[in-house]
């Protein structure tokens, strides 16, 4: 397996994974739990944003990068992540494993990557968030074994 910069033919591929990845979250468990009228307003184009959001995780300039996990020709995972040199820290925003490739160390290795890559761009602290739904839990375990501390947060939803 080969960690690589992200390059721009990678983009439809990033975007499909990404959206294959999370796609049962929205429609297996955050749709179910909050309802139709919470799932339309917070989430109803999830994919369109997923879109979106995945052509502007990667720009240099902005201290924003994306690392791909290669198998061959196939991209098999990716991690995003940026930082912030002033205030020396960094953020891991996407992390996304192929599911065939699941439970092969990958997002571990992604992981590190990034804490190298933000630690030579100056940061001294990494941010990493996760839901705290059954979903998420692999990623929750990960974190863990990063040495990742838990902020317990809440997040609650009401139809008005």
């Amino acid at each position: 397996m080969l960690i690589r910069p992200f390059a721009a033919s990678d983009l439809a591929r990033l975007i499909d994974l990404t959206i294959e990845t999370f796609g049962p979250f929205y429609e297996e468990h955050f749709r179910p739990l909050v309802g139709e009228v919470v799932f339309a307003n917070q989430h109803g184009d999830w994919r369109g944003d997923y879109r979106t959001q995945v052509a502007e995780l990667h720009d240099p300039d902005q201290h924003k990068h994306v690392a791909v996990a290669v198998d061959g020709d196939v991209i098999a995972a990716y991690v995003a992540w940026s930082a912030d040199p002033a205030r020396k820290n960094g953020a891991v925003s996407h992390l996304a494993v192929s599911a065939e490739y699941r439970r092969h160390q990958l997002g571990t290795a992604l992981c590190e990557h990034a804490f190298a890559e933000m630690r030579a761009l100056g940061a001294e602290v990494v941010e990493i968030g996760t839901g705290g739904d059954p979903f998420h839990a692999p990623a929750r375990a990960l974190y863990e074994k990063l040495g990742c501390t838990l902020l317990p947060i809440a997040v609650y939803y009401k139809t008005l």
